[in-house]
């Protein structure tokens, strides 16, 4: 699907992200502890930060992912402000994404997908794998960015 955005590899700062976290669906996938000062490390570290704006400048999807840039790609963020969700953005992100990272031909793409989302990853041609291990100890308490 065609859209009227630019999709640039960017870093945005942690107050950008945030505000768009609160037009996104992306705002409930963070731990409160520690938030803000996480979502500066987040955006400053993450390997590849891809950007979606539209054609006045204004920050309307995100991609984050981690890779080695041989083997291994994790989407870490994917997000589509709402008023702007079902216009491919997404898809065009996580293809590029893909790309930067290495390729199709050389990168198996990974994620952990919310439930609301599972769906347009399967369209994506992701499945659900059997053999991911977690070591998590981090603090959790859910709330949502608003």
């Amino acid at each position: 699907m065609d859209h009227p955005y630019t999709i640039t590899e960017e870093r945005i700062t942690a107050e950008e992200y945030i505000a768009f976290l609160k037009q996104s669906d992306l705002g409930s996938q963070y731990p409160k502890e520690r938030f803000e000062d996480r979502m500066r490390t987040l955006v400053s570290r993450v390997s590849i930060s891809l950007t979606a704006r539209d054609e006045a400048g204004e920050l309307v999807g995100v991609c984050f992912g981690i890779t080695d840039f041989a083997y291994w790609l994790f989407i870490t963020d994917l997000g589509v402000v709402r008023r702007c969700t079902g216009q491919g953005i997404g898809r065009a992100l996580v293809k590029r994404l893909l790309e930067a990272a290495g390729g199709e031909e050389n990168i198996i793409m990974y994620t952990c997908a919310n439930e609301n989302a599972v769906g347009f990853y399967e369209k994506l041609g992701m499945k659900k794998p059997d053999d991911v291990m977690v070591y998590n100890h981090a603090e959790w308490t859910d709330f949502v960015v608003e």
